[in-house]
């Protein structure tokens, strides 16, 4: 099988300098939004903080989306304005529907501060169905330990979302999605298969072959549908697996804040400005302020 009879699209990532760390994203991207419900991806750092700092992403509010965090290394206080307060250890899952509209931030915890926090992970967003976008908020935290691991030869595959090789997670879908952390070791592989509309890999460290093909680290390689394929690698790996159900109608990107309609995001952004979203307990004193930028950029 060829390159160009697995691969649909490849997205190069664009590299964010925050001051500490690197996040890399390559979804939203002028040249695809969306694969499957996911039209956000960024692989935060590695990193490793200076003593005495840490990260601190201040109160920021989101409509009409998912997020999902899941780490590496390193920890993160969530908090946001339903009033949850949860830390996120690596291999676990933090899932936060903004539905009709959330507040939150994400801060290195305390006790990792003294000897300059880690940070490593993967950070997402995924789209709401039409039908869900108005939804209440709400807040799931998945410990690691629930999160079901398939082992194959010298591979271990965490899935996170969705029903992948036989198993599936506990964690909420709104569409139907996978998501998986897939570790191989040297010599490992680990079986795709074709059952997403959309799917997509992407190798956060070291090294990894798609059916003989070298994929190159922090790019999303989006595959072909309908074809089987599989993940090996020679030296050691670790890739993200994502995707889902294709969405027939597109959504609009601007800032924080993601939609199937336009004016729902200026809604949301004069929302903002004039302070009526609802704060974020024990975290109310900062926030971060609106980008004085057009009304609505969208991605088609």
């Amino acid at each position: 099988m060829t390159n160009d009879d697995l691969i649909l699209q490849t997205v190069t990532p664009v590299t964010h300098d925050l001051g500490g760390f690197k996040v890399h994203r390559t979804l939203p991207n002028k040249e695809r939004t969306m694969v499957g419900p996911f039209l956000f991806f960024d692989q935060m750092g590695p990193s490793q903080l200076a003593i005495g700092n840490g990260v601190d992403v201040r109160p920021h509010p989101h409509i009409n989306l998912a997020t999902v965090t899941y780490l590496y290394a390193g920890g993160l206080d969530h908090r946001d304005s339903l009033g949850t307060m949860a830390t996120i250890a690596p291999g676990a899952v933090n899932l936060m529907t903004a539905g009709h509209g959330i507040v939150h931030s994400e801060r290195s915890p305390l006790s990792e501060r003294a000897q300059g926090p880690e940070l490593s992970g993967i950070q997402t967003w995924i789209a709401l169905p039409e039908k869900d976008e108005e939804m209440d908020p709400a807040f799931e935290h998945v410990e690691k330990a629930a999160l079901p691991t398939v082992e194959t030869t010298n591979a271990r595959a965490r899935v996170i979302m969705g029903d992948l090789w036989g198993v599936s997670a506990p964690t909420t879908t709104y569409a139907s999605t996978i998501y998986a952390d897939i570790v191989l070791d040297a010599g490992g592989h680990v079986p795709i298969d074709p059952g997403a509309d959309e799917r997509a890999v992407y190798v956060s460290m070291g090294e990894a072959t798609l059916d003989g093909m070298t994929l190159e680290p922090m790019v999303l390689y989006v595959l072909k549908p309908g074809i089987s394929t599989s993940l090996r690698s020679a030296t050691g790996g670790r890739v993200m697996l994502c995707g889902g159900e294709a969405f027939a109608t597109p959504r609009h990107v601007w800032w924080n804040f993601v939609s199937s309609s336009r004016e729902r995001i200026n809604e949301a952004r004069r929302a903002w400005k004039a302070g009526a979203f609802p704060k974020v307990p024990g975290d109310d004193k900062e926030w971060i302020p609106i980008p004085e930028a057009p009304l609505t950029v969208s991605y088609p």
